[in-house]
């Protein structure tokens, strides 16, 4: 009578291998999809702190018109600083000398290469007086646009944004 040959349970060497290989292809694949997701992430987040801003000064503007806001007779209207957006104004129409806040807090540009930077040193800002074409900083801050060098995934440079 011959021994039974024992079944050995488990994976073979080779089998393993292939089953790692097959693994590391598939994440391999996987990673320019989770690098674009994390670019889109940060573009939306980008568009998100624009119109937050954006809103914010035009509602500064609105409150200037209104005479909410004390300004010079020469001014645009538009608010001086970014900061001043968050750090609020005295309500000129109120007894008590209310202030009026036009953001809680201002948001950072996502692209900004250093996250020590405050949050208004990382936007690019144009005064009214400024030509679109060629943003300057001046006595006011009438948009903002982000300093990031590239474009996005849409093919337009973020400054344009």
């Amino acid at each position: 009578m011959m021994p039974r040959a024992r079944r050995h349970r488990g994976f073979t060497l080779i089998e393993v291998v292939i089953t790692v290989a097959i693994v590391g292809i598939l994440a391999a694949g996987l990673m320019p999809l989770m690098e674009l997701d994390a670019r889109r992430t940060r573009e939306q987040e980008l568009r998100r702190s624009l119109r937050e801003v954006r809103e914010a000064i035009d509602a500064y503007k609105r409150a200037a018109d209104a005479g909410k806001v004390a300004k010079r007779a020469d001014a645009s209207g538009y608010p001086p600083s970014l900061e001043v957006l968050s750090e609020g104004v005295i309500d000129a129409t109120s007894a008590t000398s209310a202030r009026i806040y036009f953001l809680r807090r201002l948001p950072r540009d996502p692209f900004a290469p250093d996250n020590t930077l405050p949050a208004a040193t990382t936007w690019g800002r144009r005064s009214y007086a400024s030509p679109p074409d060629a943003p300057a900083t001046g006595d006011d801050v009438f948009d903002i646009y982000s300093l990031a060098p590239g474009e996005g995934i849409n093919g337009v440079p973020y400054r344009q944004w």
